[in-house]
């Protein structure tokens, strides 16, 4: 049987009130006690039951996830896998919510962050792109004991533990083979599509396609990035622009988490189908592209397993416990239409 309070209590020779104000770090407990009680639990191997103190001192946890207002499709899905962690964990005393910001406007963004206090939030996952202001408020959150979480998307400089999402890395690699075998033409260009550059998510995808775009398929020339800033009239703008300067464009990769207004646009100018094109996230306009052959591959995450990876990490962190790097490992998923 693992070690009880009682016996950490008779360890280290103090009473079990000492020990409950060590454990929860309460004032009034001398330094050399607490190096006492410290070396107890090293020698009898205590492990607190964090559950358990919780209840007891009637403890719940609140936490919100920052999303984007643009992203429809995406947006929707991460909300409904909130929502359904919300409904398995309420008997933890774990809650979760979310709200949509405009995340273009860093300003707006930072605003936002420095307006929320540790006293109605335990911790927050962003969703946001990088920038000086964003950097500074999020480490002010974490200065006023709100933890952060960068959720798929987010800061460059976050640390790997408290980044939630894919290798994005490898995923613009795995999209630039795709559309490297895909492709039954000995030359042409790839237009690139993405909400922002200065996102996470976008820059690292865009490094690992390009990467694998130059050493494996030289023959291919991969355009300069078309950043859409999740706005319907920019996204058919700048792709129109796009293809009316490079008439020999034989393949898109979409790189942004949402994925209707691009490939809409793409099948009014080019015709559906016409281009070798890979997108990323599953939603039901990717899955009913997809079906219909309009779409040739999806690179997916499972947006389930990171809304709770960011829930238990952010938990995590509230109990000053490390998280399981393995079990908040998302995988790379590739759908194709005779997989969906």
């Amino acid at each position: 049987m693992r070690p009880t309070i009682k016996d950490l209590a008779k360890e280290a020779g103090v009473s079990l009130a000492t020990i409950d104000r060590v454990l929860n770090d309460r004032p009034g407990v001398k330094e050399p006690t607490i190096l006492k009680v410290n070396q107890a639990i090293e020698k009898i191997g205590f492990v607190r039951n964090i559950q358990a103190a919780n209840l007891a001192r009637s403890k719940s946890y609140k936490f919100q996830f920052l999303l984007p207002q643009s992203g429809g499709a995406f947006r929707k899905e991460v909300i409904n896998r909130i929502e359904e962690a919300n409904a398995s964990l309420a008997a933890d005393a774990v809650f979760a919510g979310s709200a949509q910001i405009d995340v273009n406007d860093p300003h707006v963004v930072a605003n936002y962050l420095s307006s929320l206090k540790s006293d109605d939030l335990d911790g927050v996952a962003l969703m946001v792109p990088e920038s000086p202001q964003v950097r500074d408020a999020t480490s002010r959150l974490s200065e006023r004991g709100i933890e952060v979480v960068q959720f798929l998307s987010g800061q460059p400089k976050a640390s790997t533990v408290d980044f939630v999402g894919v290798d994005n890395h490898k995923a613009g690699s795995t999209a630039a083979s795709l559309i490297g075998r895909f492709l039954k033409v000995s030359s042409g260009k790839i237009m690139v599509i993405s909400d922002t550059m200065q996102s996470r998510d976008a820059l690292e995808r865009r490094l690992g396609f390009d990467e694998t775009m130059d050493e494996e398929f030289p023959e291919f020339y991969a355009l300069p990035s078309l950043e859409t800033y999740g706005n319907h009239e920019r996204t058919s703008r700048v792709i129109k622009q796009c293809i009316k300067n490079n008439p020999d464009i034989c393949a898109a990769y979409v790189m942004s988490s949402e994925a209707e207004s691009p490939i809409s646009e793409i099948d009014r100018l080019v015709g559906p189908g016409k281009l070798v094109l890979i997108a990323h996230e599953r939603t039901a306009f990717t899955e009913q592209a997809l079906m219909e052959n309009r779409t040739d591959a999806i690179i997916a995450q499972n947006t389930g397993h990171s809304v709770r990876s960011a829930i238990r990490i952010m938990k995590a962190r509230c109990e000053l416990r490390k998280p399981f790097a393995s079990q908040e490992t998302i995988r790379i998923e590739i759908l194709l239409k005779q997989n969906l």
